[in-house]
């Protein structure tokens, strides 16, 4: 049997580099042997892609993009189709489960410096698997066709129709028509299934193959590629991926799902959080939801979205509150050339960056709770009292990080 195995190996490498991938990409790819908790968040991100792609699959089989017949189709599915209920929370556990990783993979990202030298291309590939990330969310936020879903994207909408000259222009051609209809339900549902999955797709791919050309980073901020065995040319803080990492991140998933079957059956809502009570019921194109909010994933930057409300320099305040939060998704992009600390890992760096970091990760929170309550005078001071101090992590990094004390790297992986 094992000849037969071998001889089948053989022949599909005449014909295609099975070996040599799996060499190259798991067996003979040495990842640092300090890896910790924070480097589950990597493969569980790519766990849940699977998860989304499978599920989304089957979800269209019984989807019907149409205005009169979207939401009936959805509870089509989860009260008649077999097992559409179990599909449909997978699939909308999954979303908000996809944020979480990746948030904490982006977190970790900026703990150990992993945006530094030699990985600045690396981390801005990532940040454009953030951004088509989002824009899937918001594409599959909208299908459902619940009054959250059509009074969330009109909030949307009218954003990108406030842009001045072209804003008017850019609605109607991406919405198909004048207002949001069955058109543009249409082209949400286009843009979910199949123009940004394979976008996504694409960039996790161009990720993983960059990743592992320039190699992983580690908690101690060291290059392992830098210290090699004469005679093998192998890491010497190195380890192989398979079978150590495999077995590690199998025991991550393991965890992970046993969190994730717990939501999906006992609570698919999480108080309203994973799925809007308001999104239970059919859009109403003459009925305002009292409180619009978008999922918590989004909450922070629609909290900076509100905290402009003055104009300025003759310039609208809904135009500057726009302008801010899409800077906030940005300005990650410039993280690789606004740290100079002369270390990478929060391990070796001083206390003004530890500070910068608790603050920002403070803000983050708070931003993303205010942005789930209505707006009062005393929110909407605290909104934008912590967009200052979000901006101000990024906006003065070159300052601290620069002047910070820090401690000497060791030359060799610690641990």
């Amino acid at each position: 049997m094992s000849k037969r195995l071998a001889s089948m190996a053989d022949w599909i490498d005449a014909r295609f580099p099975m070996t040599s991938t799996w060499k190259a990409h798991l067996t003979e790819y040495y990842a640092p042997k300090n890896f910790n908790f924070w480097y589950y968040f990597g493969s569980l991100a790519v766990l849940v892609l699977v998860n989304q792609l499978l599920t989304g699959i089957f979800l269209t089989m019984n989807y019907k993009p149409d205005a009169s017949m979207a939401f009936a189709s959805v509870e089509y599915i989860m009260r008649d189709v077999d097992f559409g209920w179990l599909i449909r929370y997978m699939h909308s556990t999954g979303a908000s489960m996809f944020f979480v990783v990746v948030y904490l993979h982006m977190f970790r990202g900026m703990m150990y410096g992993s945006y530094r030298k030699p990985r600045e291309l690396l981390w801005l590939i990532g940040m454009g698997i953030f951004f088509v990330l989002m824009m899937l969310a918001f594409t599959g936020y909208i299908l459902p066709w619940g009054q959250m879903s059509y009074w969330g994207a009109q909030v949307i909408v009218s954003m990108i129709g406030a842009i001045p000259v072209i804003g008017e222009t850019l609605s109607n051609w991406i919405l198909g028509d004048f207002m949001l209809s069955d058109a543009a339900l249409n082209r949400f549902f286009a843009y979910h299934v199949v123009t940004l999955p394979v976008l996504l797709v694409a960039l996790v791919f161009i990720h993983i193959v960059a990743l592992h050309e320039v190699g992983s980073s580690n908690p101690d901020g060291i290059e392992i590629k830098a210290i090699k065995d004469p005679v093998t040319h192998i890491p010497l803080d190195g380890i192989p991926f398979h079978p150590y990492y495999t077995v590690k991140d199998i025991f991550g998933v393991v965890v992970f799902l046993i969190i994730f079957c717990g939501i999906i059956f006992f609570m698919p809502e999480m108080g309203g959080y994973f799925l809007e009570y308001n999104n239970f019921i059919p859009a109403n194109t003459l009925q305002t939801p009292d409180h619009i909010a978008p999922v918590w994933y989004f909450t922070p930057y629609y909290s900076m979205l509100r905290a402009v409300t003055v104009n300025f320099l003759w310039v609208d305040a809904k135009i500057w509150g726009i302008v801010l939060m899409g800077g906030s998704v940005a300005i990650f992009a410039l993280l690789p050339w606004l740290d100079r600390s002369p270390v990478k890992s929060i391990r070796y760096k001083g206390p003004y960056f530890k500070i910068a970091l608790t603050l920002f990760v403070i803000s983050v929170f708070v931003l993303g709770w205010l942005g789930t309550q209505s707006p009062t005078p005393l929110y909407t001071l605290l909104a934008q009292i912590f967009t200052v101090i979000y901006f101000a992590f990024f906006v003065l990094m070159p300052w601290y990080s620069k002047i910070d004390k820090t401690r000497p790297e060791p030359t060799r992986v610690t641990g």
